[in-house]
């Protein structure tokens, strides 16, 4: 399998010890240890691709309302981290192709995970896979992962041999591999928290490596992965490490 799937992945950036989504929490994975990363890419009103996880802008920013209706010069004047602590106030929400700088100089591998506003399936993957194509050409260490069917159609259409990874709800609908094999997935993942053995094993017979999201429990990591889990998604890489993981 040529992705280079690590056994740990920061969960937008390192979320418990850094603003999630910015380049600091990115920064602070990447200083913890991490290999990867996981971002969310959302539009703004005017196209721009932006690392950015809520539909609204309310609980992670000093802006309000839904950032589809923002423009990016209107976001710049909003700042993304005293909500999290006042030592990081002042800080922005980055772009698609600043947290990318930042990845590449840090040597990262990336799940890029498409979080579209309603009505936006298509056109939020269309510009973040504008944007990727002038600045990535590692395909082994990206991942572009969505719950939404319709952004992977269109990954799939515009960056067919760029690896994609079904993401699943706590509660996966039933066509969950039919649409894995329609979408050409690589990865499945899905709700560690609430997930089945039943519901690995399933995934382990199509053969595809699971990623479980978000575990930041050290038991439920060694349980997954004695189940067959091949990485977790974590907020603290603190707690959850490479070596945990890989202990039986």
């Amino acid at each position: 399998m040529p992705l280079k799937l690590p056994n740990i992945i920061g969960h937008r950036g390192a979320k418990a010890y850094a603003p999630e989504n910015t380049i600091e929490s990115i920064q602070t994975a990447a200083d913890m240890g991490c290999k990867w990363v996981e971002l969310d890419v959302k539009l703004t009103k005017d196209s721009v691709p932006v690392i950015f996880h809520d539909d609204d802008l309310d609980r992670t920013t000093n802006g309000h309302g839904p950032i589809a209706e923002m423009k990016y010069a209107d976001l710049c004047d909003l700042e993304a981290g005293s909500w999290f602590s006042d030592s990081f106030s002042g800080i922005k929400i980055p772009t698609l192709e600043e947290a990318i700088e930042i990845i590449l100089q840090r040597d990262l591998g990336v799940n890029l995970e498409i979080k579209p506003c309603p009505g936006r399936e298509v056109e939020t993957a269309e510009a973040m896979l504008d944007v990727l194509s002038q600045i990535w050409d590692d395909r082994d260490r990206l991942l572009i992962s969505s719950f939404s069917y319709v952004s992977l159609e269109t990954s799939m259409d515009m960056a067919a041999d760029w690896y994609r990874g079904l993401l699943l709800e706590s509660e996966p609908m039933e066509n969950w591999a039919e649409l894995a094999d329609y979408l050409d997935a690589t990865t499945i993942n899905i709700d560690g928290r609430t997930a089945t053995r039943d519901l690995v094993d399933s995934i382990m017979d199509t053969e595809r490596p699971i990623l479980a999201y978000t575990i930041n429990d050290p038991q439920l990591a060694r349980t997954l992965r004695q189940w067959g889990v091949d990485a977790v998604f974590t907020d603290d890489p603190d707690t959850i490490t490479e070596d945990m993981f890989k202990a039986h």
